[in-house]
């Protein structure tokens, strides 16, 4: 289980996708929709807060699908 409170403030769109077990699309497609809190750093940078993606829980684990 990936540890949350050691990641920086501010997380890739990668790390995110990791964490909650899902592609990068479905992470970008979250952040559209508003279900993460994200900001675009230099036009192309993507990251991620780390408070709302603790918000949106914690991932289940591959087992359950």
């Amino acid at each position: 289980m990936h540890d949350l409170p050691k990641l920086p403030p501010w997380i890739s769109i990668r790390k995110a996708a990791v964490y909650l077990d899902v592609s990068d699309k479905t992470v970008r497609r979250m952040v559209r929709r508003g279900d993460l809190k994200a900001r675009r750093i230099g036009g192309r940078l993507i990251r991620i807060e780390r408070e709302s993606l603790l918000a949106h829980g914690r991932p289940l684990g591959a087992g359950y699908r």
